[in-house]
């Protein structure tokens, strides 16, 4: 099962491992790639991608370049479109939230792109700082709830479980994991939902490693742009946002860790913050409350303020643009 066409927006580290595994996995029969960086930085990756495409044995079709038309009629568009984390000259990383006044400019300008040509399609956003940028796009578009989500839950679960098994020593397959909140680093690790093989995490790691685990995974993404230093992380965010696609073409109704719209869940309303959700041909099919022990609510409602904090200055920021 494919789609008719993939919609990506950015050409950059995610951009392009989201083209070359979208074309390998087959996910649609075509894809549109659009950046903006001269002199033509998504028809230079596109065209490298589909020479390489007869050594795997895929067939690749696409429409690539600088202007926004390239995504005409893509029925899911995944938007990585913005300045990246990337260490100063001084070693200090910026915060994700340092990077929005940048690019909410940026993400205006996307929405504007996805309402003209691709009106319908669902949205899966990557860019930072995420909770701020779904929102902008969800300001300007106001699509139906289940058309637009970010990709942040997934990967900050991922990185969750792939600490815990390395302490564990065990396969990430027998590791169970959800973070919920923001995107950043009041984001929630929910140790009661982490399990091993079906058992509680407790069984095989100690307090204090879990600590220590929950702590460096909310830290995860500033890790990883300390240690390359020109950039954030690209591959795993990709392989996150692509395991949401694919359960949206494959109608596969998987519960994943989602930046969603809350209309009440969770006590919140009208701000995306990652929760479970099931993820199926419709999008958001639905979200999950998860039971959660009173430390893990109170961690959850700051990090719920955080979003909302930045919300509020999206707010603010649009009525100038």
């Amino acid at each position: 099962m494919t789609i008719n066409k993939l919609g990506l927006i950015g050409g950059g580290n995610i951009g392009g491992v989201l083209f070359a595994e979208a074309a390998k996995r087959r996910l649609a029969k075509r894809i549109g790639f659009m950046d903006i960086k001269p002199p033509d930085l998504a028809k230079g990756k596109a065209l490298d991608i589909a020479e390489g495409a007869p050594t795997i044995s895929t067939d690749i079709h696409y429409d690539a370049g600088k202007e926004f038309n390239v995504l005409e009629g893509s029925e899911i568009v995944i938007n990585t479109a913005g300045v990246p984390r990337t260490k100063r000259p001084d070693g200090t990383i910026p915060t994700r939230e340092e990077l929005l006044q940048t690019n909410i400019k940026i993400t205006k300008s996307v929405a504007e792109g996805i309402q003209k040509y691709c009106p319908d399609a669902t949205i899966i956003s990557i860019a930072n700082p995420l909770d701020a940028i779904v929102y902008t796009l969800y300001k300007i578009l106001q699509p139906p709830k289940n058309k637009l989500m970010g990709m942040a839950g997934q990967l900050d679960s991922g990185r969750y479980r792939y600490f815990v098994a390395q302490e564990a020593g065990v396969s990430v397959e027998n590791v169970e994991a959800l973070v919920l909140g923001g995107h950043g680093d009041n984001m929630v690790p929910i140790r009661s939902c982490c399990r091993v093989g079906g058992m509680p995490v407790e069984k095989f790691v100690s307090k204090e490693a879990l600590e220590a685990i929950e702590t460096r995974t909310r830290k995860a993404g500033g890790e990883v742009v300390g240690l390359m230093g020109i950039g954030s992380a690209f591959v795993s965010p990709a392989w996150a946002a692509l395991d949401m696609a694919e359960a949206i073409i494959y109608d596969k109704n998987k519960i994943i860790a989602t930046c969603a719209l809350l209309e009440g869940e969770y006590g919140v309303n009208g701000l995306f913050v990652g929760v479970p959700a099931i993820l199926n041909k419709d999008g958001v099919a639905k979200v999950i409350e998860a039971d959660l022990n009173s430390a893990e609510k109170e961690a959850l409602a700051k990090s719920v303020a955080g979003v909302r904090n930045t919300c509020d200055e999206v707010e603010a920021m649009l009525k100038t643009m």
